[in-house]
């Protein structure tokens, strides 16, 4: 077996061991789901309060479920939280009453152009309860009394989320963001949490030039709390004084969604449209050859809104397969174990690896000889890359560097400019760099 092929399957088992577990934005089923992931890497877990305010938003109270079911007048369970977690609203209220089907079909929600498939529902910030059933299940219920009950409870308690770091030679970050909020969905949310498992062990074997911080949070509320509580490491300014945005340690970042589907990768842009990530993203994507699509920024998907809201305006970007609603299986039971692959998450970790070290290279320079060409032969740099199969298209590397060495381009627009390898460019850079024709 091939070693990125060992790492897939490594990745799906992982996606195996998580999606039994019912997750929200709260409760001890994203703390089971971070207690898993801590086996692979450590992490920081963090509690925030009930009733916390973070941002505009309060943290909410805490939910947990034991059991749920709709049992006919035999007592035979005809939807059962056990079965899987997604058969039960989201936050839904405590109830434990009987009544008619045609009482009950008000909290009853289903897929009628998907009959087989069970929908992903929740109730969050709304006082509810419901069931959520194929259409072919509630087809076959006949008139009658059932039992319906939902044990589960609402109360003060926590929000978690968890930080894994990755120590660079600076200080500077990056941040990859994904979600574990969603219960057994196995491309949304967990092949973006297995990618980015795998991710941060790669990164941590090979001396990283940035700063890796890998948060694990509940969707939209979670990145909330993470910003609230990070305030000076991204330094958002305050929208409502609109105070200049300081320079935060924060310089870019990606949130991993959607990471094991067989559809083609789709990057998304930042609000920006213009940083340092997206550039980085198009350029290793196009390079690659791989089929993809590069879209623009909206306001709406997952958590890249959040980082890239005006007040922080982060240069954080959206990495996914098949994008947000893109696809039917989204967000039913049919996104399940057999919807992802092994494959696919190599893949889409691939490319994050490869984004990864492009962007820790890339480098702005100045040329400290600018006035004509300097003699690169006599300082031994033609020698230096003798041998090489490309050591025509080096020394081209190096005219070019020196040409846009400027201080306003980085090797990126070196690359993109003479249509050379990145990793050509690099090199080139940093032989320059030894000889003492260049400052970074």
């Amino acid at each position: 077996m091939a070693p990125m092929t060992r790492t897939g399957e490594e990745m799906y088992a992982l996606v195996e061991r998580l999606y039994p577990l019912c997750r929200s934005i709260t409760g001890d089923g994203v703390r089971a789901t971070l207690r898993i992931v801590d086996e692979y890497i450590p992490l920081h877990v963090h509690e925030v309060p009930t009733g916390t305010q973070v941002l505009d938003w309060t943290v909410p109270q805490e939910w947990n479920v034991r059991d749920a079911y709709i049992a006919d007048g035999t007592g035979r369970r005809v939807v059962d939280f056990a079965a899987s977690s997604l058969h039960v609203l989201g936050y839904s209220v405590p109830v434990s009453a009987t009544m008619p089907l045609a009482e009950l079909r008000a909290h009853l929600h289903t897929l009628p152009e998907h009959p087989s498939w069970v929908p992903y529902r929740t109730s969050y910030y709304k006082p509810e309860w419901g069931f959520c059933l194929a259409q072919e299940t509630l087809d076959a219920m006949p008139d009658g009394e059932y039992e319906v009950r939902i044990d589960s409870t609402l109360a003060d308690g926590h929000l978690t989320y968890a930080e894994h770091v990755v120590q660079g030679q600076v200080p500077d970050e990056v941040i990859v963001s994904c979600h574990v909020c969603h219960p057994s969905l196995a491309n949304d949310n967990l092949a973006g949490i297995a990618v980015a498992v795998f991710l941060a062990r790669e990164l941590a074997e090979r001396d990283p030039y940035y700063t890796y911080r890998f948060v694990f949070a509940p969707g939209t509320i979670g990145a909330i709390t993470w910003l609230a509580r990070n305030r000076e490491r991204v330094n958002g300014a305050s929208p409502a004084r609109a105070e200049p945005r300081a320079r935060g340690r924060v310089r870019h970042g990606l949130v991993l969604a959607c990471a094991g589907d067989p559809g083609q990768l789709t990057y998304k842009r930042s609000r920006r449209g213009d940083a340092e990530i997206d550039q980085v993203l198009r350029h290793v994507l196009t390079a690659s050859e791989r089929p993809h699509r590069v879209v623009e920024f909206t306001p709406y998907g997952y958590d890249e809104r959040q980082y890239c809201s005006p007040g922080f305006d982060l240069g954080v970007g959206s990495l996914t397969r098949t994008p947000y609603a893109g696809y039917p299986e989204y967000h039913t039971s049919a996104d399940d174990l057999d919807f992802v692959s092994p494959d696919a998450m190599a893949d889409t970790l691939a490319v994050c690896r490869e984004a990864f070290a492009v962007l820790d290279r890339n480098r702005r320079y100045v040329n400290l000889s600018p006035y004509g060409e300097p003699q690169l032969g006599r300082r031994g740099l033609y020698d230096a890359l003798g041998g090489r199969s490309d050591t025509k298209q080096a020394q081209m590397a190096m005219l070019w560097v020196l040409s846009l060495s400027d201080g306003e381009h980085s090797l990126l627009d070196v690359a993109e400019r003479s249509g050379l390898p990145f990793d050509t460019v690099a090199d080139a850079a940093g032989a320059l760099h030894g000889a003492g024709l260049l400052k970074a």
